[in-house]
């Protein structure tokens, strides 16, 4: 793979087109990354307790490393 954790990339493709962001996570058989910032995708969470309010959380989700190239 072309990149590892920790460089700074740009976004080729996609909705995040043009983003520049940092690589938290390498998934090399994957052929994927996790880029802070970038492909973010909301969960949503049940309360665990009573009286505790559900939330959602938003994540970075992996992606293609062909979509994206060092800066």
């Amino acid at each position: 793979m072309h990149v590892k954790k920790g460089d700074t990339v740009k976004i080729l493709s996609g909705a995040d087109r043009g983003k520049t962001g940092k690589i938290i996570r390498s998934l090399p058989r994957l052929g994927k990354i996790v880029v802070e910032g970038v492909n973010l995708k909301k969960r949503h969470q049940r309360p665990r307790k009573s009286g505790e309010k559900g939330q959602v959380i938003s994540f970075p989700a992996p992606f293609a490393a062909s979509k994206a190239r060092k800066v």
